[in-house]
């Protein structure tokens, strides 16, 4: 069985011009697109847009490029941005490439929550080169139909598939999201709700941190599909499996994979959704993983992207990229197959939780 070792030896000389084709390796993961229920895109397999917003470096306008056609060469067809990534940056650079490309070809995911306004001086904030604005929160009606006029703007394009309530959360506001929550109950929800029932939408959801606010949104709304970052991981991933995974599939709705290498730490970088500090407990549960891994001819990071990607409830993967060779690696983790007897040593070492849906 070729492993993807293999096949990342067999597309170095590709990855050096960005013109990699995943049929090589084999097909990137679809959806079906005949199946019944609330929209998902088909392509199980997306491009996030954190770091082309300067998230963990300042890249430049023609690194983010190379980011952005390694992805589309790779097979990549769903991309996520925001106007809080680079304070706009993030979606400039994204319609910018994707203005080249033709609209019905590929589904792109923005949020709303924020408003950004022009200013002189920037706020501090987690971005390495960020646009020159600051911003408000903003989750009413009126907010939410500015946000997306907004972002057309941004992106350069006439219309956005999927709209998602950004960062109400308890990571943002404390005990005071659920007042955050009550404005979107009486605004965002219902406005991006009668977006989709016209038409100029296609669905819509909440892009978060925490799984509460997900719980809430299927108390009080309708919504399609939820970005869940950080939460569901090889390395962690006991609540959103036993507590929100069940409601969602109950409902029809699918779950995007935000962050599904813990923002870097399960491909190699030294840092931990979002903060430079690593937990001992994940990096030694991360190390016992990728000892296994080695010894299967594979690595963690495609363990952690298949693993990911393995649950019914799953509509999309969306790792984030900060260089073409980056996009080739991550695609190619998801066009190979591991053995079953990986996937079960795991769950015999308690690496992985013993209900957790395995890659098959």
């Amino acid at each position: 069985m070729p492993t993807r070792r293999d096949f990342l030896v067999t597309a170095a000389a590709a990855a050096a011009t960005t013109s990699f084709l995943p049929a090589a390796a084999g097909p990137l993961p679809t959806n079906d697109p005949a199946a019944e229920g609330h929209f998902r895109p088909l392509h199980r397999f997306g491009l996030g847009g954190v770091a082309i917003g300067t998230g963990f470096a300042p890249l430049t306008a023609e690194q983010s490029d190379e980011v952005m056609r390694a992805a589309w060469a790779a097979g990549v067809r769903y991309f996520d941005t925001s106007p809080w990534y680079g304070l706009g940056l993030s979606e400039r650079r994204m319609g910018h490439f994707l203005a080249e490309q033709q609209r019905d070809d590929y589904v792109i995911s923005t949020k709303i929550g924020r408003l950004l306004k022009p200013t002189d001086k920037v706020p501090q904030v987690m971005w390495k080169a960020p646009s020159p604005f600051t911003f408000e929160y903003d989750y009413t009606a009126d907010g939410t139909r500015r946000s997306i006029e907004d972002s057309l703007q941004r992106l350069g394009l006439s219309r956005i598939d999927i709209v998602f309530i950004h960062d109400l959360s308890p990571d943002h506001f404390g005990d005071k999201w659920t007042e955050q929550f009550e404005i979107a109950a009486k605004g965002a929800i219902p406005a991006l709700t009668k977006l989709r029932d016209e038409g100029v939408i296609k669905g819509w959801g909440f892009g978060v941190n925490n799984i509460e606010p997900c719980l809430r949104a299927l108390e009080v709304g309708d919504p399609d599909l939820f970005l869940l970052a950080t939460q569901y991981s090889i390395v962690e991933h006991a609540a959103p499996l036993q507590e929100l995974f069940p409601k969602c599939e109950q409902r029809g709705v699918s779950i995007v994979v935000g962050a599904p290498l813990n923002s870097g730490f399960l491909g190699g970088r030294e840092r931990y959704n979002y903060r430079p500090e690593v937990p001992a407990a994940m990096r030694e549960k991360a190390n016992r993983i990728s000892q296994i891994a080695a010894e299967d001819g594979t690595d963690l990071r495609t363990a952690a992207l298949q693993f990911c990607n393995a649950p019914k409830v799953v509509s999309a993967v969306i790792p984030g990229a900060s260089s073409g060779q980056q996009v080739i690696e991550n695609a190619l983790s998801m066009a190979v197959r591991l053995p079953e007897a990986f996937w079960k040593t795991l769950q015999q070492q308690q690496l992985i939780d013993p209900a957790a849906p395995l890659p098959s």
